[in-house]
């Protein structure tokens, strides 16, 4: 039997819809395959001496109600590193510069790592750039370098390192003072700000005792 040209073509295309469908039908999400995704080898730590005239260290949203045993469990147990830290850093005349969120105030920081005299803070979101002065106090100081501690690794440090480094600011994050409340959440960040474009070129991930004067 012969088929006219009209219903040949009609077949192809009905055959070509048919399977454009089965191929979109198996299409997977990433969500579809999260058990699939394999783990990436860890950044790699660095050791960092700081040039301290030229450095400023970010303390970042280190306050009561973020930073307890029952939201961020890894935020409390790094505060006696991050007060090490903070020792060292104005042993040295490194500017230390601190941030809070909207509903936060300076007295609500961890008394073990509150601000001294003189060290200025900025209220802002999860970056501490958007609408706040903090490049300009960096500029001011002649700042080249910062480091950036604080919780949460997901929120404040990622878009605040991320910021920093975007605006030409060459970054330092002590993992052990990058904290969450899960361990995914440290891990993810130390991924992107290792590997991001544009970011990952300026960033050195460390740890505190791995950074020298």
């Amino acid at each position: 039997m012969k088929h006219s040209p009209r219903f040949t073509t009609l077949g192809v295309l009905i055959a070509g819809v048919l399977a454009f469908a089965a191929g979109a039908a198996g299409a997977q999400t990433i969500v579809d395959e999260w058990s699939k995704v394999p783990t990436p080898p860890a950044p790699t730590l660095k050791p960092v001496k700081i040039e301290a005239g030229s450095t400023a260290l970010l303390v970042l949203d280190l306050v009561n109600a973020g930073c307890n045993n029952e939201r961020r469990p890894r935020c409390v147990q790094s505060i006696p590193k991050v007060e090490k830290l903070l020792a060292d850093a104005r042993a040295h005349k490194v500017a230390v510069i601190y941030s809070l969120t909207s509903a936060t105030k300076v007295q609500d920081i961890l008394p073990q790592v509150a601000p001294k005299a003189g060290e200025p803070s900025v209220t802002s979101s999860v970056d501490k750039f958007m609408n706040t002065d903090l490049e300009k106090i960096l500029k001011d100081k002649g700042i080249k370098t910062v480091i950036v501690v604080g919780t949460t690794a997901e929120g404040a440090v990622l878009y605040t390192a991320s910021g920093a480094a975007l605006r030409g600011f060459n970054v330092i994050v002590p993992v052990e003072g990058s904290t969450a409340g899960s361990l995914y959440g440290e891990a993810a960040t130390a991924w992107i700000l290792a590997n991001a474009p544009g970011v990952g070129a300026k960033m050195t991930l460390t740890k505190m005792d791995m950074i020298s004067y």
